[in-house]
């Protein structure tokens, strides 16, 4: 009995032993790092080397292409813009129309590169562009988990055809990249809002 008694006890102090003050700890909930954006400010986009002109934000850095795969850019009007707080580009690639590149080639082109996308995007939004000064053109909203959120092209149709495309530098993750999307979105529809043929 004796014995039973001493178990039931130190099984008693034992109990009494593990109830403490100290809080018990429960993992926190998976986070994502906060994010500083710039401030929102533009430039003139003037560079000698392109027939057009825009308003870029000041946040992003203009890149120009100087190879292609190894080989000189099919025009000299080939160029990034470089927004290092995102560690994204926005890649712009000009073509003159003309017999080898016509328009309804270019416009091909932009329609199939879009299209390439449809394999992971959800669903893809064509939005027509058409501005004074004979700019017109489509921008493409690709939601989803695609490489490429959105996607535009630029024309008059006769002259000149300019593409532009956004990735960011990371694995495609739309709910996570979606605030950082929508804030560089408001600056491209602003650069398509003042993008002026020379």
């Amino acid at each position: 009995m004796k014995i039973k008694y001493s178990i039931v006890l130190m099984l008693f102090f034992f109990l009494l032993g593990s109830c403490s003050e100290e809080p018990s700890y429960t993992p926190k909930p998976r986070a994502y790092p906060k994010v500083e954006y710039p401030e929102r400010a533009y430039r003139q986009f003037d560079k000698d080397y392109c027939d057009f002109t825009f308003e870029y934000p000041t946040y992003a850095e203009v890149q120009q292409d100087t190879l292609f795969f190894n080989e000189k850019p099919a025009h000299p009007c080939w160029f990034d813009l470089f927004i290092p707080a995102f560690d994204s580009r926005l890649y712009f690639s000009y073509y003159p129309i003309n017999r080898e590149n016509t328009f309804e080639k270019l416009k091909n082109d932009a329609f199939e590169l879009v299209e390439w996308h449809n394999k992971k995007a959800n669903y893809i939004q064509d939005v027509p562009i058409k501005k004074e000064g004979g700019v017109s053109g489509f921008a493409f909203v690709i939601e989803g988990p695609a490489a490429s959120p959105f996607q535009f092209y630029l024309t008059d149709s006769t002259d000149h055809f300019l593409r532009g495309s956004l990735y960011f530098n990371t694995q495609a993750r739309p709910d996570s990249l979606k605030p950082i999307y929508k804030f560089v979105e408001q600056d491209i529809l602003h650069m398509i809002e003042t993008f002026q043929w020379k």
